[in-house]
């Protein structure tokens, strides 16, 4: 009750007059304070939790935002040459979250598609890449177990996350192609083996569920300095199925029939991660 009230005043009385106070003190607004104390991802958080509106703007707009604001704060460029430069940062990085959102949702919705020449080059280009010293008899195969997936044609196991989870584990297999075969080759442990491809595609859940809640925030944030990307996001992908891996090892599962309980483990080792302000994924070889 006393915290419901305190949330109550602070919101709707006591913030309003310490805002004003502060401003008549430094002569500064909130803004200009948030940049002079913060920097990376503490720096655009604070400024997306002030100005809450921020997630709508778009990119296109954003110079034009940075000046409207400028204007209601009376903030005089002369003297805080710097503002200018740093909201349009702020706000390209929260405009840009929300885009790259968009854009990811976007491609998940697509489903794998086999009458789509676009989708079965990139799936028999995942198979080269895993597989160049053995040559696929048939596009529809018993061979695909071989590399992770379940049954003779793939594109059944695409089915949740359409045709994202192949475009990252294209992605992975073509950028860490070493890692890649490393990592497959050890998924094929006699006792603490995984399906490869199944697991990538789960992880490519895993990344979405994480950029969908914002939870990637501080991540990107610190990562990019600018608007981030599908590249990002794929990046990120990476970071986890390398991680993944070694944890799985590392903890040494009873069974595979355990796998939901370790990936339970796993998601929630990588949420704590994100907590840190100062946290920057990235895949370290």
């Amino acid at each position: 009750m006393f915290i419901a009230l305190w949330e109550f005043f602070y919101g709707h009385f006591f913030r309003f007059w310490m805002k004003w106070l502060l401003r008549q003190m430094t002569g500064k607004c909130e803004l200009q304070r948030i940049f002079d104390t913060y920097v990376g991802a503490q720096r655009t958080h604070r400024i997306g939790n002030v100005l809450q509106k921020a997630t709508l703007v778009v990119q296109s707009e954003v110079d034009r935002c940075v000046e409207d604001i400028m204007k209601e704060k009376n903030i005089n460029p002369e003297k805080d040459a710097s503002f200018k430069i740093c909201m349009k940062a702020c706000l390209l990085q929260i405009s840009g979250y929300k885009q790259l959102y968009l854009d990811v949702e976007s491609v998940r919705k697509k489903p794998y598609d086999s009458d789509n020449l676009q989708h079965e080059k990139l799936l028999i280009k995942l198979w080269n890449l895993l597989m160049p010293t053995k040559k696929l008899k048939a596009r529809i195969s018993k061979q695909w177990a071989d590399i992770g997936f379940q049954g003779d044609d793939p594109k059944t196991d695409f089915r949740g996350m359409g045709i994202l989870g192949l475009i990252n584990l294209v992605y992975f297999s073509e950028n860490y192609t070493s890692e890649a075969h490393q990592i497959l080759s050890r998924s094929n442990h006699p006792k603490l083996g995984y399906s490869y491809a199944i697991v990538g595609i789960n992880l490519t859940e895993m990344a979405y569920s994480l950029l969908k809640s914002e939870a990637l925030k501080f991540h990107l944030y610190n990562f990019v300095p600018g608007i981030p990307t599908m590249e990002h996001f794929h990046q990120f992908y990476c970071y986890l199925v390398y991680e993944f891996d070694k944890f799985w090892f590392e903890e040494k599962p009873e069974s595979i029939m355990y796998f939901n309980v370790y990936r339970e483990k796993f998601h929630e080792k990588i949420k704590g991660l994100l907590l840190d302000c100062n946290v920057s994924l990235t895949l370290k070889i």
